[in-house]
């Protein structure tokens, strides 16, 4: 089972570097047991969740404040620092000379994820969409010097940051055979060797990260992956299972199971890993779900009667909030038509129920967020979801 997942080959210039096997293992998954209950388990809760996403009024409301969610929490594995505040106000175009530089960083993996779900209607995930990806990621940002979308022609290595080739923790294939062990990869993804899907696309964002194939970006590709086969394979109608806050939450167990598959050939042990993830990250999304849904109702019943003649004019608002969440009173006053007065007094009074929240503390220049739907996402368990 030692090279069941590749082997460990001596390099000309001395270090030793890891060329992967092609997918599927072989010998093959043993299926049976724990990790058979497991995959139903996570079956089931994408089942619930694809049923609780499409209860919600407006669906594409819900995958736009999911996909941002992603894009902060895969982007803060990586190291930046913005929040998703900061990104939502970035996108408003409201300046705030606190925004930490990197939400360009952030700003990108939203273009790329974007990106990819629009290309998956006329391509296949597949190398070349990859590199698409790494392209929008990586595009006029740190790291963007390194060749957006190009594989790498020189050789990359993981492990902490003063250490070298000869004693970091894992060194991906030498760049010759990069091009290979990716097709290698692609074709699985097409014929997927009769595994069950859920199977492939636990495999398949390993096998990517062994792979390692760019100079940066690869753990952020690697998790956007994840999202566009999930889609791919229609597991989920709407992209909604992001499972960086999982890996977040766990990441020694993450990198732990990842080397295990490398070193050991237990591809079983990151298997039930990942299939956990789903299972915790579906079931806190449909509870998100269901909460707006509670949410919107006693907003709605809040807004009829605490604003009167006004409250048609409130429920435009926060229909518009779900995709606008941070606003000034000049974007309220374009949506309404109405008078600096009319609008200043239609944001006075949703501050008064509670559905926006002055967050500037000036006396001009005032920028409100729809506090109660931000945390919704902001406040997540932090203890890796719960059950």
């Amino acid at each position: 089972m030692r090279f069941r997942a590749g082997r460990y080959l001596q390099q000309p210039t001395g270090y030793r570097a890891f060329i992967p096997a092609p997918l599927p293992p072989d010998p093959p998954l043993d299926l049976s047991g724990p990790l058979r209950e497991r995959l139903s388990e996570a079956d089931y809760a994408l089942g619930r969740l694809d049923g609780a996403v499409l209860t919600l009024p407006n669906p594409d409301l819900f995958v736009f404040m999911y996909v941002r969610k992603e894009a902060v929490l895969s982007s803060q594995i990586e190291g930046t620092q913005s929040s998703l505040q900061n990104l939502l106000a970035a996108e408003a175009q409201l300046f705030d000379p606190d925004t930490p530089r990197d939400v360009n960083e952030v700003a990108n993996y939203v273009r790329a994820m974007n990106h990819g779900l629009a290309r998956l209607a006329d391509l296949p995930v597949s190398v070349r969409l990859i590199r698409e990806i790494h392209a929008e990621l990586m595009q006029g940002v740190r790291g963007g010097r390194l060749a957006p979308g190009e594989l790498r022609t020189s050789q990359n290595w993981i492990g902490p940051g003063d250490c070298t080739l000869a004693n970091a923790t894992f060194v991906p294939p030498p760049p010759h055979e990069v091009p290979g062990a990716l097709s290698d990869l692609e074709r699985f993804l097409h014929d997927g060797a009769g595994l069950p899907p859920l199977i492939q696309v636990g495999l398949a964002h390993a096998q990517f990260e062994t792979i390692h194939p760019f100079l940066d970006g690869n753990g952020r590709v690697g998790r956007l992956l994840i999202t566009f086969l999930l889609t791919e394979k229609r597991l989920l109608g709407k992209p909604v299972l992001y499972l960086s806050h999982y890996f977040k939450q766990h990441r020694s167990a993450y990198y732990e199971r990842l080397q295990a598959v490398r070193d050991a050939g237990d591809w079983e042990g990151w298997l039930g890993f990942f299939l956990e993830g789903v299972i915790r990250v579906s079931r806190e999304a449909a509870r998100t779900a269901a909460a707006i849904l509670r949410m919107r109702e006693e907003f709605r019943a809040r807004i009829t009667e605490g604003l009167g003649r006004a409250a048609a004019n409130g429920q435009r608002v926060m229909d518009r909030l779900f995709d606008h969440p941070i606003v000034n009173v000049a974007t309220v006053r374009e949506w309404l038509d109405l008078t600096p007065a009319g609008a200043n007094q239609i944001v006075s009074r949703l501050e008064g129920i509670g559905l926006l929240r002055e967050i500037t503390g000036y006396a001009r220049n005032r920028r409100f967020v729809f506090e109660p739907y931000l945390r919704l996402f902001d406040e997540q368990k932090e203890d890796g979801y719960g059950g």
